[in-house]
């Protein structure tokens, strides 16, 4: 597993980095591109755009899988963006329901938070394809939902440090994010402690259960415990909890954090600014890579 082959990784650049040097041979011979094409390609040679999540989850799925480090998609993912050159995928940017809502800007920021849950570019890319395609995806959630907050966190066992996030002027809120451990299910992934709170973990356990799953009690990939008999509500919840205790689970290191706030003008947004900058301590950038 990749997680795993951190423990020997001992390279100066980030694991991402890695994965864009070991693929870019075969994605060439993939994309049917010759060297001198891809070297001299520009961002505005890209067409970026918002895509239905129905029409193109795998294909963005497998692109995932391939060149983002994690190698696996984000249990909720609400909106999907891409970067295109002549119709092949060259990057990816999912926005995904953030692991738990904070209050950075406030009792009401669950309203307009989302969180920056997957990125990747392919090998041949330009170098700033990545902070292009993430500054347009902000930038069209601004323009079409209501959401002002987007979260991001770059891992310290990939050697991340946020590159991308800084390019594009981001608030950085420090090295102390994301969660504590992680868990060895059954196929040998490890996975947070959000897995076991996903839709399609409650529904597999309550039918391994004996408890027959109504349709009522979801809404996409929602579970509505309000709407189940309590008795029900508390059993399933029990089974995950019980699930998740069960599996082997190791400690992992903080993650650095950032954030961006933006709104529909310039106005509002130096109110949600003013408001950010209250509300949360801001540190200098981090320059070096490691844990």
């Amino acid at each position: 597993m990749k997680q795993e082959r951190f423990k020997t990784y001992t390279k100066d650049h980030c694991w991402q980095y890695d994965i864009r040097l070991n693929n870019f041979e075969e994605d060439l011979k993939l994309s049917g591109l010759d060297i001198n094409t891809v070297k001299n390609l520009k961002c505005s040679d890209f067409t970026f755009q918002h895509e239905e999540k129905s029409s193109v989850y795998s294909e963005v799925k497998s692109f995932i899988e391939r060149h983002e480090w994690l190698g696996k998609m984000s249990l909720y993912p609400t909106h999907i963006f891409t970067a295109r050159y002549n119709g092949i995928l060259a990057g990816v940017v999912i926005m995904d329901m953030p692991n738990s809502f904070s209050k950075m800007l406030g009792e009401d920021t669950r309203k307009i938070e989302r969180l920056i849950s997957r990125g990747a570019c392919i090998s041949w890319s330009p170098k700033n394809l990545a902070s292009s395609l993430l500054s347009f995806a902000i930038r069209w959630m601004v323009k079409n939902t209501q959401y002002r907050l987007f979260v991001a966190y770059s891992d310290t066992e990939a050697k991340e440090l946020g590159t991308i996030y800084q390019a594009c002027n981001f608030y950085y809120l420090g090295k102390k994010s994301g969660a504590t451990f992680q868990y060895k299910i059954e196929n040998g992934k490890w996975v947070s402690d959000r897995y076991f709170r996903s839709r399609s973990v409650y529904k597999r356990l309550a039918l391994k259960d004996g408890i027959i799953w109504k349709d009522e009690w979801q809404k996409g990939d929602r579970v509505l415990f309000d709407l189940m008999p309590k008795d029900i509500a508390d059993r399933i919840k029990e089974l995950s909890k019980n699930y998740m205790n069960s599996c082997e689970k190791r400690r992992i290191n903080p993650k650095h954090k950032y954030a961006y706030v933006l709104s529909h003008n310039k106005y509002d947004t130096k109110r949600l600014r003013s408001i950010f900058l209250a509300n949360n301590k801001i540190y200098p950038y981090p320059k070096e890579r490691g844990n």
